[in-house]
């Protein structure tokens, strides 16, 4: 699944959903940089909601790594 979730526009987010027994780990990953990002969540949240976080986190991610340049 790809959306604009990078924050930037023309910036593209792949998302993955892995069910891992009663979690969800979601992982995000920044086609610009091919930076990745993973989390663990609840599985009974919504899709969108879970996808705005891992979008959130790369976000994060990415502008710490921006900083440290």
């Amino acid at each position: 699944m790809t959306g604009t979730q990078g924050g930037r526009p023309g910036d593209e987010v792949i998302v993955e959903f892995i069910r891992l027994g009663s979690a969800l780990k979601v992982v995000a990953v920044d086609t610009v940089t091919g930076l990745e990002v993973s989390m663990v969540g609840d599985p009974r949240r919504s899709p969108e909601e879970m996808k705005r976080l891992a979008a959130q986190k790369l976000r994060f991610v990415l502008a710490k790594k921006q900083q440290g340049q």
